[in-house]
Parts: structure tokens; C-alpha cells; sequence
């Protein structure tokens, strides 16, 4: 009985050193295998249905939210006082993408354009399309910053052109007007007798040209021969740089296409992407870790030498010429129109921006870009990317629709898209990229530490049954003497008999 307990303890110890070798083998092999599995989920293949879904349609709900800044005293500001605003909103608007005309390239590229489609949302929004709102006239103080050099004479006749067409400095119109067009006969003057000089014809909105349109035509690594350039951009309405900017480096198309990014994310990394609405590339930097719903993440926000000036940050000589820090001059690529591009109440910007107008309260939780993402899969969790949109106006002589105005950067609006994951996406999700490999990284755990155990569980029981085998072999008798002991005065008593005989 004891042999064969003590076989059963020899062939456990043998199953716990099995257990504890091929979980030290998981603890080399778990990692490759899940970076594998990584790979060939992240990697743009249509086989590939949950990436390549969220790739193609976005399949989440995502929104832009707008806030107009109210002018509350125009006529104060047309006589060189401080304009004082109120922001209204948001208005929200449900955001659409389809990529279409995909297109696959055997040097490992896609290549495709994708539609966006805005539709507003009440329920979400604070207020109604039929809101009033005033904000400056870009076609009037914008123009007029633009012409400001030409002669005496034909200044006077574009101040008399807006009167003619009743162009004030300040536009009161409905928030939908505003956003999506209104017929404009000055806008239909210039686009018939000055074309090209605006973007559009017949209808003047600053966000007209968002609507019903595309991004343009984006030519991006699948991740086929190198994971490491997924989603990176190779080219842009096929080109390799833009010619906005003065430097080679301010005209690179850095990163991605602001989707998704390569997996395998670490905190060193950052999160390059370009964008043409800027017309330029932005990188996000690491800020913390985190969780959403029990998914790890980084998240990763606009570091302040994002739009800061030359001055200020050297490599941002090239967006030049520069005003204060935290604008961005898109002129170049806005019709020359002096447009700048900020983070929402100038945060992060120039406190000097703030004194010129009265109302703005910048706050990273309102009005910090941001985007959530998971770091193993380069996958976005949680985005919500802000930005302000600023006229820089002035008095210009001879143009009298501008007043006494002060030279400022007025903020007229500011709009945030957002968007996370949610639901059965989150579900798939989850189980597919976060809990199988998080199973297989614990799993090379669990095999150790039962193999520890068994070995040690069942060395104690075989030692215990040695032990037990051994004191059978010696036990001792029930009155303390031993069996030979015993059998020494039998021997004695028969060696008596025989000698008496």
C-alpha cells in the first residue's frame, strides 16, 4: 500500500515539474503569441472583421459639438472697447463617416476618401438651429485686414461695395445660417467678377464646406510588410508634403490619419496624425494611464508648444508669421483670410489673449484636447478633440465699416468631436483584444504556481509516507521493548530445558 502511494506522489511531483516548465515556456512564448495575435488583428485586412469595421465605417457614435461666442456689446467694440462675450450652445451634431473608393496597393497601402455627414441632434443640443447669435463678419473685418495695403482710393471703393451690398462688421444670424450658409449677394459679386478669392459661390457658412464632403484623398500604410507603420499616412491627395508653411519640416504629413494608430503604444510615445481642416500635422503627447470600463489606457493631450510661436518654440518658426503663443496662422490655406486656430478659450495659450475680451474661462476639463487610447492595439477608446476658430480684426483706414475697432484675435466660435467606444463594439472588443490575451498572459502564472504547489504538496505526502515505512519496519512493541528483546528469555528458558535434560 505504501509503494503505491508512494508511486502516486513520484507521478504528481512529475505532473507539477511538467506544470511549472511549460508555464516558465508561456512566460517567453504568452508574449509572442499574443503580439501575434495583435498583429494580425490590427493590420487593415477586410479578414480581419472587427478592426477592419471600425476602420471603414466607425461603427460608434460620434458627434461635434459647437459653441458660438456671442458678441453682447458690438457697438462698444466698434469704438475701440473690449468685446465681451457669451458663449452659446453646444449645438450637437451627429457625425457620419463612410470610407469609400478603398482601395487595396501590393506595395502595402490603401488608399481611399472618406464622406462626413452632419445631422443635428436637439435632444443633445442646449438651444435650437433658430438661435440668434452675433459674431463678427468675416467677409467684411476679414477682407479688410486682408486689403489693408492697397491705395486710399480702392479701399474706399470696397467700403462703398459693402454698403451698396449692406455688409455690416458684424453678422446677426441663426445658428444654422451661420453654420451651414446663407445667401450672401456680396458672396455672389465676388464669386462672379473675383473667382477663386472664396472657397464657395452664392452661399457664405463656416462650415459649409464640411458638410456632404470629403477629407480628400488619403493614401495609408495597411501594416502588411511593417506593423510598426499601420494606419501611417504615405500620402495626401497624392502628396507627400503640403506647401502651406516655410519649412520642409512644418509642410511633413507626419503620423496618421487621426483614426488610429499603431499598437504596441508605450508612455515615450506620441500620437502624430495629420490633419487637413489645420493643414497641418499634430502630435499628442503622453499625460496618464488609466481605465475605461476596465480597459487600460493612455491618454494622450495637446502639449503647449503645439501652437506655440516662433519665439517661443523654435520648430514653429515655419508656421510663421506667428502673433502670440497658442494660435495657430492658417491663413495660407484659408484664402489668405486672417483665421487663426487655438484650443477653446485659449487655453494653454498667451494669457494676453484673454484680457483682450471679456467672458472666456479656459479650464483643462472643458476645453483640453484629449484622446483615450488602448496601448497594446493603437486603438481609440475616448476622443475628444477641441478647437477655437479666431479672426484677427482691426481698424483699417478707409474701410469705416471697421470703426474704432482695437486690434484683437476674436474668438468666434469653438467645436469639439467626440466620440467612445460603447456597447457590443466595447463587448467584441473586449473580449477579442483585451481579455484573451490578458488570459494568456495569467495563464503562464497559474501554471507555475500549480506546479509549485503539486511539487511541493506531493513531496511532503512522500516524505510523510517514507517516514511511515521506515518506523514500520522498527515499531516498537506495546510495553516499550522491542520484538528481540522479547525473544531473549524464550531462548534462555529452552537453553535451561535442554541442559536439565
Amino acid at each position: 500500500m505504501a509503494v503505491n502511494k508512494s508511486k502516486v506522489c513520484v507521478g504528481f511531483i512529475v505532473l507539477g515539474v511538467l506544470s511549472t516548465f511549460f508555464g516558465i515556456i508561456l512566460v517567453f512564448v504568452g508574449p509572442v503569441i499574443i503580439n501575434d495575435q495583435v498583429v494580425k488583428n490590427t493590420m487593415i485586412d477586410p479578414k480581419n472583421e472587427l478592426s477592419y469595421t471600425m476602420w471603414k465605417d466607425l461603427p460608434v457614435p460620434f458627434f461635434m459639438s459647437v459653441y458660438f461666442f456671442n458678441i453682447l456689446n458690438p457697438k462698444e467694440v466698434l469704438k475701440g472697447e473690449k468685446p465681451m462675450v457669451e458663449e452659446r450652445g453646444p449645438y450637437v451634431y451627429r457625425k457620419y463617416c463612410q470610407k469609400e473608393n478603398i482601395t487595396f496597393h501590393p506595395n502595402g497601402t490603401v488608399s481611399y476618401r472618406e464622406y462626413r455627414r452632419y445631422s443635428f441632434e436637439p435632444s443633445m443640443s442646449v438651444g435650437n438651429e433658430s438661435d440668434v447669435v452675433t459674431i463678427p463678419n468675416m467677409l467684411v473685418l476679414g477682407a479688410a485686414v486682408m486689403l489693408e495695403d492697397l491705395p486710399s482710393g480702392v479701399l474706399f471703393l470696397i467700403s462703398s461695395t459693402f454698403k451698396f451690398f449692406k455688409e455690416g462688421p458684424f453678422l446677426t444670424k441663426t445658428v444654422g445660417e451661420l453654420m451651414w450658409g446663407y445667401d450672401s449677394d456680396l458672396v455672389e459679386f465676388l464669386s462672379t467678377y473675383l473667382p477663386g478669392m472664396l472657397p464657395s459661390s452664392g452661399k457664405f457658412g463656416l462650415f459649409l464646406d464640411f458638410n456632404n464632403s470629403n477629407t480628400g484623398l488619403f493614401t495609408i500604410h495597411t501594416g502588411k510588410d511593417d506593423i510598426k507603420k499601420v494606419h501611417k499616412v504615405d500620402s495626401w491627395n497624392g502628396l507627400k508634403e503640403v506647401s502651406y508653411w516655410r519649412t520642409p519640416q512644418c509642410n511633413m504629413i507626419n503620423g496618421t490619419a487621426g483614426q488610429m494608430w499603431p499598437p504596441f503604444l508605450t508612455k515615450e510615445s506620441t500620437l502624430p496624425f495629420y490633419s487637413p481642416d489645420a493643414c497641418r500635422s499634430l502630435e499628442l503627447v503622453y499625460q496618464r494611464s488609466g481605465k475605461m470600463k476596465g480597459i487600460p489606457l493612455y491618454r494622450f493631450v495637446a502639449p503647449k508648444t503645439m501652437f506655440a510661436n516662433g519665439t517661443d518654440y523654435t520648430p514653429n518658426e515655419g508656421f510663421c508669421p506667428c502673433r502670440q503663443s497658442g494660435l495657430l496662422n492658417v491663413s495660407s490655406c484659408r484664402n489668405n483670410a486672417p483665421v487663426f486656430i487655438s484650443q477653446p478659450h485659449f487655453f494653454n495659450a498667451d494669457p494676453v489673449l484673454q484680457d483682450y475680451v471679456l467672458g472666456l474661462h479656459p479650464t483643462e476639463k472643458d476645453h483640453g484636447l484629449f484622446i483615450d487610447i488602448h496601448p497594446l492595439t493603437g486603438v481609440p477608446l475616448n476622443v475628444s478633440v477641441r478647437l477655437q476658430l479666431n479672426l484677427y480684426m482691426k481698424r483699417v483706414p478707409g474701410i469705416t465699416e471697421t470703426g474704432k475697432i482695437s486690434e484683437v484675435v476674436m474668438p468666434m466660435l469653438w467645436f469639439e468631436e467626440s466620440g467612445y467606444i460603447d456597447g457590443p463594439v466595447l463587448t467584441t472588443f473586449h473580449n477579442n483584444l483585451v481579455v484573451l490575451p490578458a488570459v494568456m498572459q495569467y495563464m503562464q502564472y497559474i501554471f507555475i504556481a500549480l506546479g509549485l504547489v503539486t511539487i511541493i504538496v506531493a513531496s511532503l505526502v512522500l516524505y510523510k509516507a517514507k517516514s511511515e515505512t521506515r518506523g514500520s519496519r522498527a515499531a516498537p512493541s506495546g510495553d516499550g521493548s522491542t520484538a528481540a528483546e522479547e525473544r531473549t528469555p524464550l531462548l534462555q528458558h529452552n537453553a535451561e530445558r535442554l541442559t536439565h535434560t
